[in-house]
């Protein structure tokens, strides 16, 4: 127990030997450090400058576009104004599976939601499985008319 203590001691008091030892300044031999800052030389060259040529635009020959209006009797839903592909099934699926099959049915962007009504975001979309989707399989949809209704993985659920 004793040499544990003294190696203790030792180990303690070494660095104090040591910060003791550092090199102390010089006063008598003072150090002088001279910098000379030399300007950059700058060259400059001009072109001169010639006058630019006006050209009118050509005449537009295409008419104005028509804008059609729905009949009477009919309505469009927002879904179906703006359809790029058809809405494929992805109840059950994993959120992450569901967004691919999407993509591969051609629209990029589709929403998704927390079915709990907590307001959770879906940060990692492997984690989370669709329970509902607002459009049926077949309907057709366009960019960010897809809304999943998801809960992670683990919560009580239809699938």
């Amino acid at each position: 127990m004793a040499s544990s203590a003294r190696r203790f001691a030792v180990l303690a008091g070494l660095p104090l030997v040591l910060a003791g030892c550092g090199a102390q300044k010089d006063a008598a031999h003072p150090v002088t450090t001279t910098v000379k800052i030399t300007p950059p030389s700058i060259t400059a060259t001009t072109t001169p400058v010639s006058t630019p040529t006006i050209t009118t635009a050509p005449e537009l020959t295409t008419p104005p576009p028509t804008i059609l209006t729905p009949q009477a009797g009919t309505t469009t839903t927002p879904a179906a104004s703006g359809a790029t592909a058809v809405m494929p099934n992805v109840v059950c699926m994993n959120l992450q599976d569901a967004q691919n099959k999407i993509h591969q049915a051609g629209v990029f962007y589709s929403r998704s939601k927390d079915a709990t009504g907590k307001g959770r975001h879906q940060v990692l979309d492997r984690n989370w499985i669709v329970i509902a989707q607002n459009l049926a399989p077949g309907t057709p949809f366009g960019e960010g008319d897809a809304i999943l209704s998801v809960v992670k993985y683990g919560e009580p659920n239809n699938c």
